[in-house]
């Protein structure tokens, strides 16, 4: 009896035992689990060896010479225009006129060269009454708008200084890479002399219902107010000027999109030796990826783009470049899509040369191609005839937009609506026509139903009238 007295007595001490250690340890895990005090957890490779940590030691990114041998070069743009004030209802019913006032907006802005020239977005400087320019140094001086192109979006200005100005030299966007380290130096909120860094996340990219279709995309925090700012490799070169997010809130939440260097470039230097931009056209319409046609063709895997039709008296028609070939390169620049083409194209002139590479019959060729002037190719579309219209008929005419119909067999908008040869279609569905290049695009949205997606069309008659079509 004694020894199972003995027994009990010793199970129970051993319960009472594990059970205080039990609770002392999970109260003890409770409390460090919720303990707010703790700081955040770190995360590291789970391979990390000493192996590795040499790695990282040796190979540290490190971006302050490329940010100090930028940072100066990047300037404060001060926009001033005059607007008419909205009217209150006071106003309105003494019949009062709203007066002007002055609206301000800011931007940043690039210094090229030691002469003063400095490259921004012409939405920056839209409408100015003056532009001032605040250098990193905060010396303030009168700014010369030497010229706009406001498809890429860039304009040109120029400052006099007393002296040579810092300045950034233009790097070859064509070579810059997914994954590169890039910097973004801009005036982000009037904050100015501000660096943010990261990587390229695409290239090439085209964005609906901006005129310059070929954007860098990079993840360094962009927002308003680097609108002109300078994107720069590792090395402080110019590779991208800073021109757009994607955000539904106003502010960087992830993207952010660039004019590539060698776009912008092109334009500021036709702009300073010929007074505005001269267009290379290759003549050329493609077939868009994911597009019905495309799809029922088997076209949506091909290495290339599809070439759907060449324009009449374009650069691609003399060469032999014919409806069905698949352009792979130009000048040993890779292309899968028709913003890396369009891209490229925008950095050449007329009578440029390029090396258009195209699969045909299973078998690859290229071709030297010359590029033709933008106002001389022709372009069909709903069995119109459309050509752009020359640079000086459109500013004699101040217009921004608009193609020529050169020639109309459609039955339908000929016979029912009168539209005839010498009108100028300006807008379809609300979309601004600017070129042809804008007529391709919807072509190669819609192909052969292109027709059936008009919902209104709104063009200048014989007589300089606009008017529009509903289609019912």
């Amino acid at each position: 009896m004694k020894k199972i007295l003995t027994l009990v007595c010793v199970s129970v001490l051993g319960g009472i035992i594990t059970l205080s250690a039990y609770t002392m340890l999970f109260e003890k895990e409770a409390l460090i689990v919720t303990d707010q005090t703790q700081p955040a957890s770190s995360f590291i490779n789970t391979n990390y060896d000493a192996k590795t940590a040499n790695i990282l030691n040796t190979n540290q990114l490190d971006f302050t010479v490329a940010a100090e041998n930028t940072v100066h070069a990047v300037v404060h743009v001060k926009n001033t225009a005059v607007v008419s004030s909205q009217a209150t209802l006071q106003d309105l019913f003494f019949g009062n006129q709203s007066s002007p006032r002055a609206q301000v907006g800011t931007g940043s802005g690039v210094i090229i060269n030691k002469d003063g020239y400095i490259i921004t977005n012409n939405h920056v400087i839209a409408g100015a009454k003056s532009i001032s320019i605040t250098l990193n140094d905060n010396r303030v001086y009168e700014a010369e708008l030497i010229g706009t192109d406001e498809k890429t979006d860039i304009a040109l200005l120029k400052i006099d200084a007393d002296e040579d100005l810092p300045s950034i030299p233009f790097g070859d966007s064509d070579t810059a890479k997914i994954g590169e380290w890039v910097l973004a130096v801009g005036n982000p909120f009037n904050l100015t002399s501000t660096v943010t860094a990261g990587i390229i996340s695409a290239k090439a990219r085209d964005l609906s219902g901006r005129n310059s279709q070929s954007f860098i995309q990079t993840d360094a925090a962009v927002n308003p107010g680097n609108s002109g700012g300078a994107l720069v490799n590792s090395r402080g070169e110019l590779v991208g000027i800073n021109t757009a997010i994607s955000s539904q809130t106003g502010s960087y939440i992830g993207y952010s999109f660039a004019v590539p260097s060698n776009i912008a470039r092109k334009v500021i230097e036709d702009i300073m030796e010929f007074g505005d931009v001269q267009e290379g056209i290759l003549g050329v319409s493609v077939l868009n990826r994911n597009s019905k046609e495309a799809i029922e063709r088997g076209l949506n895997e091909i290495d290339g783009v599809y070439v759907s039709n060449v324009a009449d008296n374009s650069g691609a028609k003399v060469a032999g470049i014919k409806d069905g070939d698949i352009i792979k390169k130009l000048d040993n620049v890779e292309i899968s899509k028709f913003s890396d083409l369009s891209g490229y194209i925008k950095t050449k002139r007329p009578n440029d040369v390029v090396n258009v590479e195209v699969l045909r019959d299973d078998k690859v060729k290229t071709i030297p191609v010359k590029l033709s002037k933008s106002d001389i190719v022709v372009v069909e579309f709903i069995d119109m005839e459309l050509r752009n219209l020359p640079a000086e008929f459109k500013k004699e005419n101040n217009l921004t937009e608009g193609v020529l119909v050169q020639k109309n067999d459609n039955a339908f908008l000929y016979r029912k609506l009168g539209f005839r040869p010498g009108y100028i279609i300006t807008r379809i569905n609300d979309i601004e026509m600017k070129t042809i290049e804008d007529i391709s695009k919807f072509t190669e949205k819609y192909g052969k139903n292109a027709q059936d997606k008009i919902e209104k069309l709104e063009f200048i008659d014989a007589y300089g009238k606009r008017k529009e079509v509903i289609f019912q």
